[in-house]
């Protein structure tokens, strides 16, 4: 029987190999965030292109809202406006919790951000059914549906992503300080739906 025998050389070889292969894996960049930012700005840029139309289609009227359209109430969108606003603070202390690897932290403070979502969905949904306008009325009804409708699209993905990160959360080990992609994708994405409905709010409600 002849014995096996491996040669130093290249067993030295092979290990220099896999620590490179190691070392180059650990060091490769994550550009998660970097393509989550370039969505964002791809949907931005089609709410942009919404609002110019928006802001056009008011210039080249005498009068706008055009006449015999009902005025909108600002009591309901208001406080819509200030919840959603209030929920960014509170997701950011989601994220916050999630750095010092209190995960049942983040899991309170993301669901009361997945509730505050839902109250501003049920609360557009209540204002939609109440409105003396429908989708036909004018031009000003068509534009007004299409922008909320379109922002409510995108409350609801929001929701649902808040929802997913939470229920993965209950994974044992699932975030940490130093693994929370989830958390910090869910809170920029939401921080942006923040940001939109804001000017949302100004050019239909107050302008």
């Amino acid at each position: 029987m002849q014995s096996q025998t491996i040669d130093p050389a290249k067993a030295d070889l092979n290990h220099h190999h896999a620590a490179t292969v190691d070392a180059h894996h650990e060091e490769h960049p994550d550009h998660r965030i970097f393509g989550l930012l370039m969505f964002l700005v791809a949907e931005g840029m089609i709410f942009m292109g919404l609002f110019g139309a928006y802001l056009a289609y008011r210039s080249t009227l005498p009068v706008w809202p055009p006449e015999g359209t009902p005025e909108l109430e600002l009591l309901l969108p208001g406080v819509n406006t200030v919840n959603l606003i209030a929920s960014s603070f509170v997701i950011h202390n989601a994220d916050s919790a999630i750095k010092k690897d209190d995960v049942k932290g983040t899991q309170l403070w993301m669901a009361i951000t997945a509730a505050m979502g839902i109250i501003f969905l049920v609360g557009q949904v209540y204002e939609y059914t109440h409105l003396e306008f429908g989708l036909n009325t004018n031009l000003f009804a068509s534009a007004f549906y299409v922008l909320t409708g379109f922002h409510g699209l995108h409350v609801t993905v929001g929701v649902l992503a808040i929802l997913a990160v939470l229920w993965r959360s209950f994974k044992k080990g699932h975030y940490s300080n130093e693994h929370h992609f989830g958390i910090q994708a869910a809170e920029i994405y939401w921080h942006f739906v923040d940001v939109i409905w804001i000017i949302l709010f100004g050019l239909l409600y107050l302008l």
